[in-house]
């Protein structure tokens, strides 16, 4: 495929424009230097390198990774450090299961509150009064 804008990049990417510009300024994507001759002069091109690299950061952002860990991610791509990429992988799969046991703990309190809603027909909302931190 021939060289792409950034505003194709980001189009491919599934982006915006300015999440490019910003993965630039973070040192997570590369800026090309601008062309030169032609019509399309001074115009950044980029290739299929730049497209695969920001849906991977995109790929890793949804998977909960920060800006930092991916920068280190990319660069173990680089150096061929599985162990190092698993434990990252790890340390965010701990991260996960304790934000999905938070969840849980959060839905069954919720589904107790709603049931006392319906159940209490006399007095303040229980669901309102534990969100004041009132006792309910």
């Amino acid at each position: 495929m021939k060289p792409r804008t950034i505003s194709a990049l980001a189009r491919e990417g599934g982006v915006g424009l300015e999440t490019v510009r910003f993965y630039q300024r973070r040192g997570l994507m590369p800026t090309p230097e601008r062309g030169s001759g032609g019509s399309g002069e001074g115009i950044r091109r980029y290739g299929e390198d730049d497209v695969r690299r920001l849906k991977f950061i995109r790929s890793a952002q949804t998977a909960g990774f920060t800006l930092e860990q991916i920068r280190e991610l990319l660069a173990l791509d680089a150096g061929e450090d599985r162990g190092r990429a698993r434990a990252l992988a790890e340390e965010r799969l701990a991260a996960l299961d304790r934000t999905i046991a938070d969840l849980e703990q959060a839905r069954s309190a919720l589904r107790r509150l709603a049931s006392a809603c319906v159940s209490e027909l006399a007095g303040p909302c229980p669901i309102i009064a534990a969100f004041q931190g009132d006792p309910a």
